[in-house]
């Protein structure tokens, strides 16, 4: 078995790019897929995102190729951000040889494509739908591609790529090596393997060892009306850096990110039905730590690559050992630990435990951090920020105030007053011991229809915020807030409804006038 790169006969240009990258030894689908790829056989990989597969086929096609003008390879992959990701780390292999990549796909100007693609490149990286566009315009020339990559092809299937793979395959030149690597290998894959490739090698990495040794994996087994307080508690003792947080739907992950934000979380959220500009932009933030919580639904979460991810928690349950390996595989990266953390409800247990025997892996039982626990990393918390003030000097201009404050009260009522604005209830939920899970009692909320939503670019703060100031009601008292495209439902306390409909009825929001009413009334 190889263990260095040198042992696979790479150059030693690209052997400095490697090294320049941090490559150290390679990978277990690199020491397997690396050989049969230079030997430019066809490969069929299995293998998770994270598993080092991009530098698996990026190698033997730069090591292949030269600079010229017409491209000599092309990599096909679901989406945008993959797309990008896998692009950059094509051109940093390649940068000694001069290799250049460009990335193609849906969202950007297909003019400035053009302009790119008309300059001369050797590599491209595109999605299905923006390389038949190119086909078609006659800008994208594949006469001389010698080398095919199809990149998590069952994601590709997933989001109805297939006949679009099966095009575009039959455009390049017959005569030519294909690679094609997906996590899992439904019979469409295979039935593209056998029609398409020339007696692929098959490789396969047992990722269940490979990602989970490294990663702590535990469950709490809590009732779904509890989940958000499990939740808050995980993250104000556990502390995490960046935490990446999965939900089965797009409701869900509008409701757990809303919730999360009205609690003074960095909370930020990706799913289907946000436009490629919204993603990118959240995407952004949370790779810079603007916002240190992500979530996402499974398909949202496709190709991304973030190193440093301490934390994936399953708000709802995989439901398969499949997406339970490829979402906790999301931390512990670049060979780093991390935590996956599961939440179950008592009717969810058997299909977890269904999910350990098949992913091969241990998932222990955990029980969750108590209120005294989450009271003292709230009281540390607050206490490094303002020994962090303090140290800043960034309070002196209040300090004439405080004197005068201190002539009539004492220090410790002054500063408890002034912590009590600041971050206002400490009180921590409660969770009710596991069990047999009951339908909750009724909260005394009412649902309220507003007439405004996501295209008006609302955000759930927004809302908060709004409803707050205007009907004079504490932020903390508001219930769940559902955004949609053009509309949205807002829960509060049904003593407070009429209070809320008076003072928010007619009032301009984002530049628009908005309407409020009773949920179940009839909408005029």
């Amino acid at each position: 078995m190889y263990k260095k790169f040198y042992e696979f006969g790479i150059s030693d240009i690209v052997l400095k790019s490697l090294s320049d990258m941090g490559f150290e030894e390679p990978t277990p689908i690199q020491k397997i897929a690396i050989p049969p790829a230079m030997e430019g056989k066809d490969l069929v990989g299995q293998a998770q995102t994270g598993t080092g597969k991009t530098a698996a086929f990026g190698i033997p096609i730069v090591e292949k190729g030269k600079r010229g003008k017409i491209p000599y390879a092309i990599v096909l992959t679901p989406t945008r951000e993959l797309a990008m990701q896998v692009a950059q780390e094509l051109n940093k292999i390649g940068q000694g040889k001069g290799i250049l990549c460009v990335p193609i796909y849906g969202g950007q100007s297909i003019e400035r494509q053009f302009q790119s693609l008309r300059k001369g490149v050797d590599i491209v990286v595109g999605t299905p739908g923006r390389v038949i566009d190119h086909i078609k315009r006659k800008t994208l020339i594949l006469k001389e591609i010698k080398i095919v990559v199809l990149d998590e092809a069952d994601e590709m299937l997933n989001m109805g790529f297939i006949e679009d793979m099966k095009r575009i395959l039959k455009e390049i030149p017959e005569k030519r090596q294909t690679m094609l690597f997906s996590a899992t290998m439904p019979p469409e894959i295979r039935s593209i393997a056998m029609k398409y490739m020339n007696n692929p090698e098959n490789v396969r990495v047992n990722a269940t060892e490979m990602v989970v040794s490294k990663i702590k994996q535990v469950f709490y087994e809590v009732r779904e009306e509890d989940k958000i307080n499990a939740l808050t508690r995980l993250l104000d003792v556990e502390d995490p850096s960046l935490t990446l947080i999965f939900c089965h739907t797009k409701r869900d992950v509008d409701d757990v990110s809303g919730r999360l934000q009205k609690m003074g979380y960095y909370a930020g959220a990706i799913h289907g039905d946000f436009t490629q500009s919204h993603r990118d932009e959240m995407m952004g933030k949370f790779k810079k730590g603007d916002i240190d919580i992500l979530v996402a639904t499974d398909v949202a979460s496709r190709g991304l690559d973030i190193p440093d991810v301490s934390h994936v928690i399953n708000y709802s349950i995989p439901q398969d050992p499949d997406s339970y390996i490829h979402r906790i595989g999301r931390t512990g990266r670049a060979g780093k630990s991390g935590i996956a953390l599961t939440f179950v409800t008592p009717r969810e247990y058997r299909h977890l435990k269904l999910i350990e025997k098949s992913a091969k892996t241990k998932i222990s039982k955990a029980k969750l951090p108590t209120k005294d626990e989450v009271k003292k990393a709230r009281e540390g918390e607050m206490i490094a920020g303002l020994e962090h003030e303090i140290t800043e000097k960034k309070h002196a201009k209040y300090l004439p105030l405080a004197e005068k404050l201190f002539a009539r009260y004492s220090p410790e009522d002054v500063a408890a007053a002034a912590l009590s604005i600041i971050f206002g209830d400490m009180e921590v939920g409660d969770i009710k011991e596991s069990g047999t899970a009951q339908p909750s009692p009724d909260t005394g909320f009412v649902r309220l229809f507003m007439t405004i939503g996501r295209k008006d670019k609302i955000k759930v703060a927004d809302i908060v915020k709004s409803i707050s100031a205007e009907a004079d009601i504490p932020a903390r008292k508001i219930g769940n807030i559902a955004l949609f495209d053009t509309f949205s439902f807002v829960e509060v306390p049904a003593n407070l409804a009429d209070r809320v409909i008076s003072a928010i009825n007619d009032i301009m929001m984002h530049g628009r006038r908005v309407r409020i009413q009773h949920a179940k009334e009839k909408r005029k």
